[in-house]
């Protein structure tokens, strides 16, 4: 087998182990519709939890300001919904969005689905995850941006030296996870990093304050 050869095949077997290069989105429709202001609509809620888009809400508004845009205060905008007969997410979904973002005259809407919201209890551990889609439409229907997030965590009980004790102690972390999870740190740190993070975050609007 001549050198030609041999360098070929490792040619062909490093090119195999690289990584594809990713592949950046395509933003140009975000940088014509250059929103400024965002109207944040409830959300659709694929979890078993009602109160699960309500919080997730609630975390939405401070990461979308200091990503530099105006939010529309969420509590007047399901009011405002409401008068106009929009209560459900799913039924919100279906409306166009320009009808959608006339009633404020935002420049864009951002429609967020609750995928997951659940703790899930296997032997003595139980599992919080949290997944969420957000997707970005400007207010002529175009999509402008589109990011998800899934994030979980299992609590950690320290270790004491006896293991018995550490199993105990385990089963009775996991037993309070289950019975009372806490959604709230994962739901702000995904909306954190589906707006401010990454190189999918959406991108900087007009009232970004530089960083000191």
């Amino acid at each position: 087998m001549t050198r030609a050869v041999f360098g070929l095949i490792a040619a062909l077997a490093l090119s195999g182990c690289a990584t594809p290069p990713r592949v950046a989105k395509d933003m140009s429709a975000f940088d014509t519709a250059s929103p400024h202001s965002i109207l944040v609509v409830p959300a659709v809620n694929r979890s078993l939890d009602v109160d699960a888009p309500n919080y997730l809400l609630s975390a939405l508004t401070v990461p979308l300001a200091e990503k530099g845009y105006y939010v529309f205060p969420i509590h007047t905008t399901q009011v405002v919904l409401q008068q106009e007969g929009f209560y459900e997410g799913e039924q919100i979904r279906n409306e166009p969005t320009a009808h959608l973002a006339g009633l404020f005259g935002a420049d864009a809407v951002l429609y967020v689905t609750v995928a997951r919201w659940d703790a899930q209890y296997v032997l003595i551990t139980t599992t919080v995850t949290v997944e969420f889609d957000y997707r970005l439409v400007g207010k002529d229907g175009t999509e402008l941006w589109t990011n998800r997030q899934r994030l979980q965590y299992s609590p950690q009980q320290n270790s004491t030296g006896n293991a018995l004790a550490n199993l105990v102690a385990a089963a009775i972390t996991a037993a309070m996870t289950r019975a009372a999870p806490n959604y709230m740190p994962l739901t702000r740190q995904a909306n954190v990093q589906a707006i401010m993070l990454g190189p999918d975050a959406l991108p900087d609007g007009p009232y970004r304050k530089p960083a000191k």
